[in-house]
């Protein structure tokens, strides 16, 4: 699934790795392996100190700014999330506004285990606002870390929700651009595509919608239906972003640097990188100095 792996659940999933390097070193016959199992965990964690450290040093060395006076370019913005105009979104099972979410489905087999057998999230546009102005933010491939996150069972069935919620106070750090709304070249035929894909995603919600006859789908005059009233909607958000004297807009840096939305204060974050950062450098020094005097 798209962005799905991020960096503050990968820091648990290091520690997991380390722990079965250990398991397995220590079930071996031959302590010959210890050299090479302290080696590989050692080598784990420096590429964890290095992933900890570009995002603590693009958070800490990115000044927030205001969306009016914001530069164009590489920039932390500090505001309220809200809907576009007529552009509400509900997250996948509890049907709550949002204007992201993330969700995730697990089913415990015969072994006790759990297995995922669905996962996804919005790409759904949605504002940032602050006291000088609005900025959409285009959440694709983002790394999004949010303190609203619900977990229920249903039977074998185990359900995750993240979300993002309106009026969330939302820290953004990405690429910034400013567009002038009346000359605006916007893609129609692929924002179409886009909205029809995104309610293919909620197929309850889409036979809701526009199965007339209740046959439990979608058939070609009802999906032909579907499709005139997402163009009607993607025509009414391109009619409002040209009626604009500008669009300012959030998105992921084509340079690869980090595009981090967070309903969680920056300086929050700044304490546990620097916290992942200690511990994995730490584990890389011990695990390497111990491998390389039992090489020796």
């Amino acid at each position: 699934m798209r962005g799905w792996f991020r960096i503050h659940s990968a820091n648990w999933l290091t520690g997991g790795v380390h722990f079965i390097i250990l398991a397995v070193a220590a079930q071996a016959e031959s302590t010959a392996v210890w050299p090479y199992a302290l080696a590989t965990m050692s080598l784990v964690s420096f590429a964890a100190w290095i992933a900890n450290y570009r995002r603590y040093r693009y958070i800490a060395d990115t000044p927030t700014s205001r969306i009016a006076s914001a530069a164009q370019g590489y920039v932390e913005l500090l505001g309220r999330a809200a809907h576009l105009p007529d552009a509400a979104l509900l997250t996948r099972f509890r049907q709550l506004p949002c204007v992201w979410y993330r969700y995730q489905v697990e089913e415990k087999g015969s072994d006790g285990k759990w297995s995922v057998k669905d996962a996804g999230e919005s790409d759904d546009p949605f504002l940032l606002i602050d006291a000088t102005g609005q900025c959409v933010i285009d959440p694709e491939r983002a790394e999004i870390i949010t303190s609203h996150v619900e977990t229920w069972r249903d039977g074998d069935y185990r359900y995750t929700e993240w979300r993002l919620l309106p009026q969330d106070k939302v820290a953004a750090l990405g690429e910034f651009s400013t567009i002038g709304g009346a000359g605006t070249t916007l893609d129609f035929d692929g924002d179409v595509g886009a909205l029809l894909a995104e309610w293919k995603k909620n197929q309850p919600q889409l036979r809701e919608r526009f199965d007339l006859n209740r046959d439990n789908s979608i058939d070609a005059m009802e999906w032909a239906l579907a499709r005139r009233q997402a163009q009607r909607e993607v025509e009414h958000r391109h009619q409002e972003m040209r009626a604009s004297s500008d669009v300012n807009v959030m998105r992921r840096p084509a340079d690869g640097r980090l595009f981090l939305l967070t309903n969680q204060l920056p300086e929050k974050l700044i304490r546990r990188y620097q916290l992942w950062t200690v511990a994995h450098i730490v584990i890389f020094l011990g695990a390497g100095g111990l491998s390389f005097a039992l090489f020796s």
